[in-house]
């Protein structure tokens, strides 16, 4: 199986075989060699997913309120 850019994966894509990578971690069956070649493709796909987070939650805004309870616009919304 030829492995795909990172950079051109959607978040599922990575996230799926993000955990992929995890398993065959976890499982213990993978020689050494492998074993680091994947664990740094793993953090690669990590970074990526990490950066695509942002990426919506900076797209995401909160609705403002009037006292009346009347949309009014939006805010950026504050997740801290």
């Amino acid at each position: 199986m030829a492995e795909v850019e990172i950079a051109k994966l959607s978040f599922e894509a990575a996230l799926a075989e993000l955990e992929q990578i995890v398993a065959r971690l976890e499982g213990g069956k993978v020689e050494l060699e492998e074993s680091i070649k994947i664990y740094e493709r793993g953090e690669a796909l990590r970074k990526h997913c990490d950066a695509k987070l942002a990426e919506a939650e900076a797209r995401i805004e909160k609705i403002t309120l009037s006292p009346q309870g009347k949309p009014t616009g939006t805010t950026k919304l504050d997740v801290e």
